[in-house]
């Protein structure tokens, strides 16, 4: 299945916004997130290690905070800047791509090869090792 695109504004520069289409020729790991989600917060962690042990021309890694699913907006930038993550993260419109994407929950994690094709879905369940795993499979097709 074709990922769907996007275009979403920057967490921390409301003039920048990141379309999909940006991406063109690299695989992309999207995770959708909520900064009151135990399960988010223990995701995000390994996806911070996972965004420095993994950063590669070739792999780009995006967090998207979903507002709609948020009890404050400030709350997601409040988190993200306590934690001191590095990697990317958007906010979504509502929750206009949580739903495009067909999440039941968060964190949803999708891996996209370089034709942005949806080629796994990793839940708050999935180890890290897992994703490193599929995700050099991708790396190498």
């Amino acid at each position: 299945m074709k990922a769907p695109d996007f275009s979403l504004r920057d967490m921390f520069n409301s003039n920048k916004t990141r379309s999909l289409s940006d991406y063109k020729g690299k695989a992309v790991l999207l995770t959708f997130w909520v900064s009151w989600c135990p399960d988010c917060q223990r995701d995000l962690a390994n996806k911070e290690q996972l965004y420095r042990a993994m950063q590669t021309d070739n792999l780009e890694v995006l967090m998207i905070n979903v507002p709609g699913r948020e009890h404050k907006n400030e709350a997601a930038e409040k988190y993200y800047q306590e934690n001191k993550f590095s990697f990317p993260s958007l906010f979504d419109n509502g929750t206009e791509m949580y739903d495009a994407y067909r999440c039941m929950s968060v964190p949803s994690t999708f891996l996209l090869n370089k034709e942005h094709e949806i080629v796994e879905r990793f839940n708050d369940k999935a180890s890290f090792q897992q994703m490193v795993s599929r995700i050099g499979q991708v790396l190498s097709e």
